[in-house]
């Protein structure tokens, strides 16, 4: 369902939309910008998540390779 909204672009950006959104119009242009930018947003959000993770458990993995590289020498 599509909510219309208003919003205020300056001259530029409005200009650079219009040459650009030659096959869709300005509404699907923007809409296809945002949610392009939000995939973004929503992925470095993710990985920002996951490198917290990786750095919070540093030091077991680190211990637990160690531990695995021990063995293969003992092998």
């Amino acid at each position: 369902m599509k909510v219309k909204t208003s919003i205020t672009l300056s001259k530029d950006v409005l200009r650079a939309i219009d040459e650009r959104a030659e096959v869709k119009n300005r509404s699907e242009f923007i809409e296809t910008a945002l949610r392009a930018f939000l995939t973004q947003v929503i992925r470095n959000e993710r990985n920002a998540r996951d490198l917290r993770l990786i750095n919070d458990r540093a030091d077991a993995l680190n211990r637990e390779a160690l531990d695995v590289l021990d063995f293969q020498v003992k092998l």
